[in-house]
């Protein structure tokens, strides 16, 4: 099973990132497929989660400004990233967890926002 996410960067306070994760590896079916975030310092913590059907959750900081979405058929998950604040650099990690197995990480993509 592999996790390869992409999309991390460097924007200003105010500005926008998508981020993407594709799972390959694997014919199980998909559960929850979700976004952690670890800033420097400080405890991973979730960011936003999709179930299968399409429910979300997310984390307070975050509810008006992200949005996640999934592609079931591709096997993806998206995060897109609006009115980015400086609270939210730090390394973002794609999670899927399998109806079988898992949880399962992604490498990790960096974003930073500048005030």
């Amino acid at each position: 099973v592999q996790l390869q996410a992409s999309g991390g960067g460097l924007v200003q306070a105010g500005g926008s990132l998508r981020l993407s994760c594709v799972l390959s590896g694997t014919s199980f079916r998909v559960n929850n497929m979700g976004w952690y975030r670890q800033a420097p310092g400080k405890q991973r913590e979730l960011v936003a989660v999709i179930s299968r059907a399409g429910t979300t959750n997310y984390a307070d900081s975050v509810k008006g400004r992200f949005t996640i979405s999934r592609d079931n058929a591709k096997k993806t998950v998206n995060l897109q990233m609006n009115s980015l604040e400086p609270e939210d650099t730090g390394t973002y990690y794609c999670n899927v967890e399998l109806y079988v197995t898992g949880p399962y990480w992604g490498q990790g993509t960096q974003v930073t926002v500048s005030s």
